[in-house]
């Protein structure tokens, strides 16, 4: 719902650079919430701010702050055919069947078959990860893989991070004797593929309330449910809090919400990482020069980035190998192929990118443009289109597509949406009506498949469906502030009390501020398109600042050829600068004085 309009906006900034209206995060209940969380605790009054900004009530306000997984964690058993799964996964160990695990490309992927191998190592089972090759096999189990993997001893198949639409590959594991545990969390349609056991917690008939959860959550659940079967039959298992590190990865850089036990993941695997235990992600940080303590952005920004470049544009498997390594050198290794994949990677976004902006320009130069872009080309990397909808959606405020098609026609396509517009289910849908020849997903992101013919079928349709949705969540584009700020009172001990807070992503919004009317010094284009600056309070105070990926953005512009103070909107952060700390901010928005009422 948009919010009042007789609200006034923030500091009168009714339309900024990138579109949007300025408003108060607090309303009158939440500034009560606020007072009455600083008032009966020691929580100081600017992060109690904070926590009711985001719903944090305060009765919960101390917890929250220092959330414990297990008193977080509800029963495994709440999850459908969860205690099934437990049982066959038990059996296996006992038995020391060969298990062979079937997991996704991507980090989530990567960490949910790291923790599962993992466990099946402590108790010498043996086993094999089998990731698929991105172009040539596509998303999850197929029925050549799976004869692959029977040919080679497997007892049992699990499925992490997929498997809940491969009716054809778990309709083959059953003809070849193989009993299949399915670990998933991506949206399914209402009747699940043939499988001994199947647990996503966003299966139709499961009522856990648990669809926050990433892949490596849910597998990281399994384990404490198999953990207690064993123990009932007086086998000592190991201790799964080890493997946080692993679970909190896959969770930040799955975007799923940071809410409840997946904030408790983050919170306490940050703690593990920290410790370097897993030898893999140490060389990982060390490879990427990572700056200070591990902190959350690190992970979606740094150390994702790299394991996912295996799927993208090289060996699919890479990722998975480095978080089960326990060897430092070989480790280090596959972290220095996974950052050269990471480098060519970005080359190859650039490039595509470069013609994807051009061909959304042309889609939207008539009007306001179509509700969902839709770019394709056929020299694009069917690994990197992901990426490529990403970027599109942050610049066009809308639901995006990019689709690289072969030389048959035949396209792999990946979507991302914005806030209120279920791509997932639109996507399933077309699967249903022949537009799509597979697809799926969840709300904010999902996959297709697609042959050239329908393709003009495919925009009609997305038009049509998701058009209404699209224009009411474009017409509430608000951006919530949590306060305004000056350069002098942005300090490094702002920004770490403000860390209290935290981890901060999806679902619990990093704290936004304003710094009004601050004059704009030595701005200028660093790296691709960023533009780095200074911001200048009127009292003299500077502070440094940067705006990402803004450089050809109509936010850019106004940062680079502003002649007079500016209203300001970001987030702080903390950076090493010549061997120090220090703080800076991060720009997401501005305001010229025109757009001030």
């Amino acid at each position: 719902m948009r919010d009042d309009p007789r609200e006034k906006p923030f500091l009168g900034v009714e339309s900024s650079a990138s579109g949007q209206r300025w408003m108060e995060r607090l309303d009158a209940r939440g500034r009560n919430a606020a007072l009455t969380i600083a008032q009966t605790t020691a929580i100081p009054e600017l992060v109690a701010r904070v926590l009711a900004g985001r719903g944090v009530a305060p009765e919960e306000a101390e917890a929250f702050l220092d959330p414990a997984i297990r008193d977080l964690m509800p029963d495994p058993s709440v999850l459908t055919d969860m205690d099934m799964l437990a049982q066959r996964l038990a059996l296996a160990i006992n038995r020391r069947e060969r298990v062979a695990i079937f997991g996704d490309y991507d980090v989530d992927g990567a960490a949910s078959s790291a923790l599962m191998s993992r466990y099946l190592t402590g108790f010498d089972v043996p086993h094999e990860i089998y990731i698929p090759d991105r172009i040539f096999e596509g998303y999850g189990p197929n029925p050549d893989a799976i004869r692959e993997l029977a040919g080679r001893g497997a007892k049992l198949l699990i499925t992490v991070d997929c498997g809940a639409t491969s009716f054809e590959a778990l309709g083959v594991a059953r003809e070849m004797g193989l009993d299949t545990l399915v670990l998933d969390h991506h949206q399914m349609d209402a009747e699940g593929p043939p499988a001994l056991a199947l647990v996503n917690p966003n299966r139709h008939d499961d009522l856990s309330g648990l669809g926050h959860l990433c892949a490596a959550g849910v597998v990281f659940m399994a384990l404490v449910a198999t953990n207690r079967v064993l123990r009932q039959a007086a086998i000592r298992t190991p201790d799964l809090l080890q493997w946080l590190d692993i679970v909190a990865l896959a969770t930040v850089c799955d975007v799923v919400p940071l809410k409840g036990l997946n904030r408790a993941f983050v919170v306490k695997g940050i703690a593990t990482m920290r410790g370097r235990a897993n030898a893999g992600l140490a060389a990982l940080a060390d490879i990427a020069r990572l700056d200070g303590p591990v902190r959350p952005w690190h992970l979606g920004f740094v150390l994702g980035p790299r394991i996912n470049a295996g799927g993208r544009i090289g060996d699919a498997a890479l990722g998975a190998r480095l978080l089960v390594n326990d060897d430092p050198h070989e480790a280090g290794e596959i972290a220095a192929q996974l950052d050269q994949l990471n480098t060519a990677r970005q080359a190859e976004e650039a490039r595509m990118l470069e013609q994807a902006i051009a061909e959304a320009e042309a889609e939207t130069a008539i009007g306001d443009g179509p509700a969902v872009l839709v770019v394709e080309n056929s020299g694009w990397s069917p690994g990197i289109v992901g990426l490529i909808a990403a970027r599109l959606k942050e610049r066009y405020r809308r639901p995006a597509f990019a689709i690289a098609f072969d030389g048959m026609g035949k396209g792999s396509g990946s979507g991302r949406s914005v806030n209120g517009v279920d791509m997932g289910a639109a996507i399933r849908r077309a699967v249903e009506l022949g537009i799509l020849v597979k697809g799926g997903g969840h709300a904010m992101a999902a996959g297709l498949t697609v042959q050239r013919d329908r393709l003009a079928e495919l925009r009609a349709y997305l038009e049509e469906e998701l058009g209404e949705a699209v224009n009411a969540a474009r017409d509430n584009h608000v951006l919530k502030l949590d306060g305004a700020l000056t350069a002098r009172s942005a300090t490094l001990e702002l920004h770490d009390l403000l860390e209290r807070a935290g981890p901060y992503g999806q679902g619990h919004a990093s704290p936004v501020f304003a710094f009004p009317a601050h004059s704009i010094r030595n701005a200028r284009i660093v790296g691709r398109d960023h533009v780095s600056m200074t911001l200048a309070s009127g009292d003299g105070a500077t502070l440094q600042a940067i705006a990402f990926r803004a450089a050809e953005t109509a936010l850019g512009r106004l940062l680079l050829e502003s002649v007079g103070p500016v209203h300001v909107a970001g987030t702080l952060a903390a950076d090493l600068w010549r061997g120090s700390r220090r703080v800076q901010l991060r720009i997401s928005d501005a305001a010229s004085q025109s757009a001030f009422v």
